[in-house]
């Protein structure tokens, strides 16, 4: 039985036992979800093999494929997995990643559980764990649908510390190297995904990792006096991480005794666990463009804008602005970069229900940048987001609007690999 006296922890995390781990390990199912070619080839590439493939559906099926009796097919599979020696368990472990990227980087992490009832993902949360990111509370019963009989979860969710110190991941980063730590795996990922090594995390060295996560969260405490810090933030699949925690409100509701509560696998979400101060961790900002608009007027519109709201400054954030082949530089202060955002989509929004035209977001800055001086175009270039703003951005004013930023890229995002089970024996 799991035991959880902390907010993030070890858990009974189930690894493959004896498979072929390129073929087991595939990328979060939100991926490439406008290329469906990806997956098929994936598919095919998988063939028979045990796969976590098999174990969701991409999103880039769900026009073809209907997600509910999908849902009934992929339980069917758990269950097998489970009932066929396709696992071993790692009791009370987590277990400490490091990921090669596309780009050459490592990126540290750790996978444990986490306890939704430090969570909460509305806009007014003070809860210890909080969303980077507005919920769309639409795109949840799905989601919840799929959960709610699942006998397994898989994360792909990616949940951000801010341990500039880098005590909590550094310490077994020493474990690791000097092979103090078992290895788990170690191996190429499939479809250009790089490189992943992982190993246990248990007993002494699970013991030695609490007392760094309360070193932690004791220097959040101290870093944000006056305000109710947040000790994680989620970075990546924040609706999953929303789905999991309505599953565990609908269970609350359903007459358990105090005790099966407090023991409850659902009350726990598996997760990855990363440092915004990892250099393999990269901010980049989501342009916004406007399509077939009237850009006549959009630079001297987005100044007024600006200029109304009292927070034309010289010092702050810098914002890049063209539009009909013009291009001029104004710096926005008196905002958090979350603030920020939402008022440049304001703007834009605004702006296309006067002079017509379309919004896309655009990550990449060449790409904003051409679009941007395109006849009929307009664009808002965003500033990279300084790595001490997210917390101090999510504390202060919520969660970001939506598009405000991404981590990395497509090929670099996290691939299944760890189960847990999430039913009640």
């Amino acid at each position: 039985m799991e035991k959880m006296k902390k907010i993030f922890g070890p858990a009974d995390i189930l690894v493959p036992a004896n498979c072929d781990m390129s073929k087991w390990s595939v990328i979060a199912c939100d991926q490439f979800s406008s290329q469906p070619g990806y997956w098929d080839a994936l598919d095919r590439y998988v063939g028979d093999a045990p796969s976590t493939l098999r174990l969701m559906l991409p999103e880039a099926y769900l026009e073809r494929r209907d997600p509910f009796a999908e849902a009934k097919g992929i339980n069917a599979t758990m269950r097998r997995y489970l009932e066929g020696g396709v696992f071993r368990t790692l009791p009370s472990s987590c277990v400490y990643l490091e990921r090669t990227q596309t780009d050459g980087k490592v990126r540290r992490g750790l996978v444990g559980a986490l306890d939704l009832e430090a969570y909460d993902y509305s806009a007014t949360s003070a809860s210890p764990i909080r969303a980077t990111e507005g919920t769309v509370p639409e795109r949840l019963p799905p989601r919840v649908r799929v959960r709610w009989d699942a006998p397994l979860e898989m994360p792909h969710i990616m949940v951000l510390m801010d341990d500039p110190q880098n005590g909590v991941l550094g310490s077994l980063e020493a474990g690791a190297e000097k092979g103090r730590l078992p290895k788990l795996y170690d191996f190429d990922l499939n479809c250009g995904g790089g490189h992943l090594r992982g190993w246990q995390v248990s007993g002494d060295d699970a013991a030695a990792l609490e007392r760094e996560m309360d070193a932690y969260e004791q220097a959040i405490g101290e870093r944000y006096k006056g305000s109710a810090p947040a000790m994680f933030a989620i970075g990546d699949g924040n609706h999953s991480l929303a789905a999991a925690k309505n599953c565990w409100e609908e269970i609350k509701r359903s007459g358990l005794t105090p005790e099966q509560l407090r023991a409850h696998p659902a009350r726990f979400s598996l997760v990855e666990l990363v440092n915004i101060h990892d250099d393999a961790i990269v901010f980049e900002p989501i342009h916004k463009v406007l399509f077939d608009t009237d850009p006549t007027a959009f630079l001297d519109e987005v100044k007024a804008f600006w200029a109304r709201r009292g927070q034309a400054s010289d010092a702050g954030h810098p914002l890049r602005l063209l539009a009909g082949g013009r291009e001029e530089a104004l710096t926005v202060g008196g905002m958090t970069i979350g603030q920020l955002i939402g008022a440049a989509e304001e703007f834009c929004q605004s702006y296309i229900a006067a002079h017509g035209g379309r919004i896309d977001y655009i990550h990449n800055d060449d790409t904003a940048l051409e679009m941007g001086r395109r006849p009929g175009g307009a664009a808002i270039m965003l500033p990279k987001m300084r790595k001490s703003e997210l917390f101090t951005s999510i504390i202060r004013s919520g969660p970001f609007p939506k598009k405000s930023f991404s981590i990395g890229h497509a090929e670099d995002k996290r691939y299944y690999l760890e189960c847990r089970k999430i039913q009640a024996s």
